[in-house]
């Protein structure tokens, strides 16, 4: 496989990832089970494996809806947040929940939320597969944890570098190697 060069490890493998969202899935049915209007907002493109997996899991009525949001240049935050694709949907008086496939810095998922609320959403969380908060800028927290990780690099289910290795289906560690020059 093209990938087996550039993975350092496999951090947790796809049935881990399914066995954890089953779990998360459980939980946020229960935390909404009085909810009649709760929106998914799926963060494009890395949260697309975990918000399809999760989305099965979650046992209510929902309603999803994708916003292309990024900061990321090669293994960097720029800074400067970029709508790339607003919602189609319309979030006053909405519960939303956030999915993400990771939460690093904290400032793109911030950036998010306060135009969330500035648009009206009665409550707003966060779905994360991984989590990093040794890396965290801004104020916030996290709702709804997969993983929590160390401050490495990683790739694989919806995780890039450079839009490669997205479609793996296990979270690895990249090789340093692959993305220092």
């Amino acid at each position: 496989m093209w990938a087996d060069h550039s993975i350092d490890r496999v951090l947790f493998s796809e049935e881990q990832i399914i066995e954890r969202t089953k779990e998360l899935g459980r939980q946020i049915t229960e935390d909404y089970a009085d909810a009649n209007n709760l929106l998914l907002v799926a963060l494009l493109r890395g949260s697309v494996p975990f918000f399809g997996e999760l989305a099965k899991r979650i046992d209510l009525d929902i309603e999803y809806d994708f916003m292309d949001v990024s900061s990321y240049v090669g293994t960097q935050s720029s800074g400067q947040i970029k709508i790339l694709k607003d919602l189609d949907t319309v979030v006053a008086n909405r519960d939303i929940l956030l999915v993400e496939d990771i939460v690093d810095t904290g400032k793109t998922i911030q950036s998010v939320i306060e135009m969330l609320y500035h648009r009206g959403a009665r409550s707003v969380k966060i779905v994360t597969l991984l989590d990093k908060p040794s890396n965290r800028k801004a104020d916030i927290s996290v709702d709804y944890i997969g993983f929590e990780v160390a401050n490495e690099f990683v790739v694989g289910y919806g995780m890039d570098f450079d839009q490669k290795y997205r479609c793996l289906p296990f979270i690895g560690v990249l090789k340093p190697e692959c993305y220092e020059k």
